[in-house]
This record gives C-alpha cells, sequence and structure tokens, in this order.
C-alpha cells in the first residue's frame, strides 16, 4: 500500500474503534479529519474501504515475519516477540469491532479470515517442528493437530460470549492464550525457559 493510503487507513482504524461500522460514512470519516478527496483515490465504495482495512490487518501481522529473521532463535522466544508486536500493532482491535465487520460485511469478513488463518497455521507449524528440534517442545506433538488447536483458540478469543469485549482487552486475552498454549507444548526444559524469560521481561517492562 502507499504510504498515504496507509496513513488514511490506520485513521479509518481509530474511528471504527471509537464510532463502531455502522456509523462509517464519508461525512463521518472527514468529521474525524480523514480527507474525503484523498480516500476516493483509493477506494470507492464502503466494501472497497473494509477490504483495505482488513488487508491492512493481515499485511502488519505478516510484516512481524519479514521484520525479524527468527532463523536459528528459539522457538519460544519467537512467541514472545510475536506477542508483543501484535500488542503494540493492534492496540485498535477488539471483539467488539470484529463482530461488526462479520456483522456489516460478512463475505468480506469470511474471505479475511480465510487467508488470515493459512497464514497463521503455517507458521504455528514451523514453530512447533522448531521447538521439537530444539527440546522445547514435546517430541509426541503433531504439528498440524497443535496448529488447528491454535486456530481453535483464536477464534475463541473474539467470541464476545467468552471475553465480553466491555470486560476484557485484546492483549490480556492473547496473552493468556499464549501462556496457556506453551505449557500445554513445553518439555520440562521448555517450561523452564518459558518462566525465565516470562520474569526477565516482566522486570524489563516494570514501570512502562
Amino acid at each position: 500500500m502507499e504510504k498515504a493510503f496507509i496513513q488514511i487507513i490506520e485513521k479509518v482504524r481509530k474511528f471504527l474503534m471509537q464510532e463502531g461500522m455502522g456509523n462509517i460514512s464519508l461525512e463521518k470519516l472527514e468529521s474525524a479529519g480523514i480527507d474525503k478527496d484523498e480516500l476516493i483515490k483509493f477506494v470507492q465504495t464502503k466494501e472497497e474501504l473494509v477490504e483495505k482495512v482488513l488487508e491492512f490487518e493481515r499485511d502488519s501481522f505478516s510484516q512481524i515475519f519479514l521484520e525479524y529473521d527468527f532463523e536459528g532463535q528459539n522457538a519460544i522466544d519467537i512467541l514472545f516477540i510475536v506477542s508483543q508486536e501484535i500488542n503494540e500493532r493492534f492496540v485498535n482491535v477488539s471483539p467488539s469491532v470484529t463482530m461488526e465487520f462479520e456483522k456489516y460485511f460478512p463475505e468480506i469478513y469470511k474471505k479475511h479470515m480465510e487467508l488470515r488463518m493459512n497464514f497463521i497455521f503455517e507458521k504455528i507449524q514451523i514453530n512447533v517442528q522448531k521447538g521439537i528440534a530444539q527440546g522445547m517442545y514435546r517430541e509426541d506433538l503433531s504439528p498440524e493437530i497443535v496448529g488447528r488447536m491454535y486456530l481453535s483458540r483464536l477464534e475463541d478469543m473474539h467470541n464476545p460470549e467468552l471475553y465480553p469485549p466491555d470486560r476484557f482487552k485484546f492483549g490480556t486475552i492473547y496473552n493468556t492464550m499464549i501462556d496457556s498454549f506453551v505449557k500445554s507444548i513445553a518439555t520440562e526444559d521448555g517450561l523452564s525457559y518459558y518462566r525465565h524469560r516470562k520474569q526477565l521481561l516482566s522486570v524489563l517492562s516494570f514501570g512502562r
């Protein structure tokens, strides 16, 4: 995406977090500081705008794997890095926003989720294989089954009945999910390493 359009998309994401999808219109967006003339250079309809917002979400996630060289790194460290980046990059994403995408633009949202889940499924299987080879994860694990279980947990995170948006922040849910995930697949050495790294990161982030 062009830099100018990315700046617009970031403003749109902030608007959606505050106002919701049901209130989106050119007039509303303009009142939020988004130049209408600039916007229509890139998209002509609400549907196109939503597609681009969701594409931006996917690109932001995949960018993590382009910016970091995970080759040779500890599998558990990779989970920590990705978790931290997700918390920073997706601060404006919540289950309530996700629900509105699904409600108002079901086909676009369905396609987005398929692409997103396929990407995550591939990456988590690679992580599991790496963790097994490093002795961090149990040898008896099936990377495919673990990957599917991970996707299932991600889907649960966006279930408003399980995690009401007004009570739970995305980052809190995600960090708790990762904690449970690692503990369910790690070896004793892996658990020891995980606890040590978690304690160290907690100390380093104290007071931030």
